[in-house]
């Protein structure tokens, strides 16, 4: 079968790393084509390529639909019918549907050279039931679902879809999205694949690739480690070709029994609320890691910033047996909290700064002397938590932005270690990261633990809250249903719990 997509000899060289090294690609007319690897591997670097983000070594080459088109062009590869989504969506927050879908294009306007509300509104209703989304354009995004935020992302890049949309690629669609939410987005990617358009679909969610995909690629450090139909592989074999090793060996790499230690809690939440939350408690002991678990809309998403502070709230969160006042994240962090949040890039990671002033900058008097900042003394703090975290490039002066999303969430995770927190509270821990880097991120929190720190954890993977956690409580509807230990129910039914929409039925 003719190819839609072509690449050969692709390679791109950073200093002091090759990212790529001579990578081909093909992706078929109509196809779901899953490109995986762990973060570092150059996924995400093949995807700026292609985008016009980067520019790559000389020597590559690559065309569409036969014609050739310049890789490390934007231009060029929009005008070839290259179309991206990427996990940073690019919408406005406060901004309707409407508005988003008409960024970048601009508005349609009438013979008087004003905008068109009728038109605009007509364009956007059927572009978005072409995807199979019916809802009002002018609602902010913000109180969307996260389907439907990614469901407008992807219209926006396919309004044009019908002429000249060959190929639209999406980086990690369901990185932030709970199972149900998911199942919606396949129904999208697959209307888009029937439509004719290729898809080349990053995730780092196996089961679903393997659901979704026609062929897999798999990158390992930067080369091509194989292609193969989807159908040929199972998670375990996926597994062992993205990491090198097979999934055994990775479970018992990072296997630490938990313990649940006695006394009065570390952490203790009482009636806790907020906008969804209602008068929910919790109590985390000193070594104890908690869970909950919850979908999108459920309240689970707005616990960590209610705990830390960072948004009004209404109950108590009492550390060491003393409260801590409301709305003051600052006296959070001199109780000895540390917050890791899901939304690292706009809430927490100082993105085009170096990962030296990202480690250091939760407490950085510790550097000042006579003559002032000591960057050397600074640098060398921030090394050996980059190495004790195997962080990729090793390197403390290399900007944030310029890591995969693995990396830089070890580099969230370095801060707030570093403080030697005893309440540790991680929102969506692993939210898009590879196998490899969330097996390192589970033994980081299960280490913290064993030093004495509580965790409290919040996770919309239920496989990794049964495999993590000494405790879950699953949240519906703002209110806890009951807690549970990991040994009482699988992840597949700790799913389903969190799907119920009423306290009752699933209590029953």
């Amino acid at each position: 079968m003719e190819s839609v997509l072509e690449i050969h000899g692709l390679s791109k060289t950073f200093p002091g790393q090759k990212a790529l090294d001579a990578v081909d690609f093909d992706l078929r007319p109509g196809e779901v084509h899953a490109l995986i690897g762990q973060n570092g591997s150059g996924k995400s670097t093949l995807i700026k390529v292609l985008a016009g983000y980067h520019q790559p070594d000389p020597g590559a080459t690559a065309t569409v639909a036969g014609e050739p088109f310049t890789l490390g062009s934007a231009a060029s590869a929009f005008a070839a019918g290259l179309r991206f989504v990427h996990q940073d969506l690019g919408l406005v927050p406060a901004l309707g549907a409407l508005d988003n879908l008409a960024l970048g294009r601009g508005y349609s306007k009438g013979a008087t050279g004003t905008i068109s509300w009728r038109e605009e509104a007509e364009r956007g209703r059927r572009t978005l039931r072409q995807l199979g989304y019916d809802f009002n354009l002018k609602t902010p995004v913000s109180r969307l679902s996260a389907s439907e935020r990614t469901g407008i992302a992807i219209a926006r890049a396919l309004e044009d879809w019908s002429d000249t949309v060959k190929v639209l690629v999406l980086d990690e669609p369901t990185a932030s999205l709970p199972a149900a939410e998911a199942e919606r987005l396949f129904e999208v990617v697959r209307n888009v694949r029937d439509s004719g358009v290729a898809v080349i679909y990053v995730s780092h969610r196996f089961a679903e690739v393997l659901d979704l995909s026609d062929r897999i690629t798999v990158l390992r450090d930067g080369v091509r480690v194989a292609t193969t139909a989807a159908s040929e592989l199972d998670e375990g074999g996926l597994i062992e070709l993205t990491i090198g090793r097979a999934l055994k060996a990775l479970e018992a790499a990072h296997e630490i029994p938990h313990q649940t230690r006695a006394g009065d809690p570390v952490l203790a939440v009482r009636g806790l609320s907020g906008r969804v939350v209602d008068g929910l408690d919790i109590d985390v002991h000193a070594g104890e890691i908690v869970g909950v678990a919850g979908v999108t809309g459920s309240g689970r998403e707005e616990i960590a910033d209610l705990v830390f502070g960072a948004a009004p709230r209404g109950g108590e969160v009492i550390v060491h047996g003393e409260p801590v006042p409301a709305e003051r994240p600052d006296a959070c962090v001199r109780r000895e909290m540390a917050l890791v949040p899901s939304e690292r890039l706009s809430k927490a990671a100082l993105r085009d700064m170096t990962l030296r002033e990202n480690v250091t900058i939760g407490r950085i008097a510790p550097f000042y002397n006579l003559i002032g900042l000591s960057k050397r003394a600074e640098r060398a703090a921030a090394d050996e938590w980059l190495d004790k975290l195997d962080v990729v490039p090793r390197d403390s002066e290399a900007r944030l932005i310029t890591l995969s999303g693995g990396n830089q969430q070890k580099v969230m995770m370095a801060r707030a270690l570093r403080l030697e927190p005893r309440v540790l509270v991680l929102d969506e821990p692993t939210q898009g990261v590879d196998v490899g880097a969330k097996a390192s991120i589970h033994e980081i929190v299960e280490e913290a633990a064993q030093g004495g720190a509580g965790v409290l954890v919040m996770s919309t993977e239920s496989e990794e809250l049964i495999g993590l956690c000494d405790r879950i409580v699953v949240l519906i509807n703002g209110k806890a249903l009951r807690e549970f230990r990991p040994s009482e129910l699988t992840a597949d039914e700790l799913t389903e719990l969190t799907m119920r929409e009423d306290l009752s039925v699933a209590g029953g």
